[in-house]
């Protein structure tokens, strides 16, 4: 399903603010290049390699922060309750981009949407209403949402 800024329906919250750890790389087994999903593949065709997670979820280490998701609001998203979140300081928030803002005083991690009238913090559970951000709202967009980390 595709989403649109327009048609939305509309709280997580976070939980916690971590940043990556700056140890060095973590090189972790990989098996072979993919996993079928349908049928299996051969297994004369595993292969072992090493990969570091923090190539593949770190573009900007500096500008990189990791949090812990509290609530439902965004579940339309694939984003649950006790997710880990992580968060680029040094991407340009765009309109659709998930994202996480700071409003009147509290972190909140929504869609943002551009509406011929302004903002909108929409989350992605029809149980909650949008955020319309209006000039008396004190709001700051803190980061733009690029990986979410969940248990199956």
């Amino acid at each position: 399903m595709e989403f649109s800024c327009a048609e939305a329906p509309v709280g997580a919250w976070i939980g916690e603010v971590v940043r990556p750890g700056s140890s060095g790389p973590l090189a972790l087994a990989l098996a072979g290049e993919a996993v079928a999903a349908g049928f299996p593949s051969p297994a004369e065709e595993y292969r072992e390699k090493t990969l570091d997670l923090n190539e593949h979820l770190v573009e900007h280490p500096e500008a990189t922060f990791f949090v812990r998701v509290s609530g439902d609001s965004m579940i339309g998203a694939g984003i649950h309750d006790n997710d880990l979140l992580v968060v680029d300081r040094s991407r340009q928030p765009r309109s659709g981009n998930v994202v996480i803002a700071l409003v009147d005083g509290e972190f909140t991690v929504k869609r943002l949407c551009r509406t011929a009238t302004g903002l909108r913090l929409v989350p992605e559970n029809p149980d909650y209403p949008p955020l319309e951000v209006t000039d008396e709202t004190d709001f700051q967009v803190w980061g733009v949402v690029r990986h979410v980390v969940h248990k199956v």
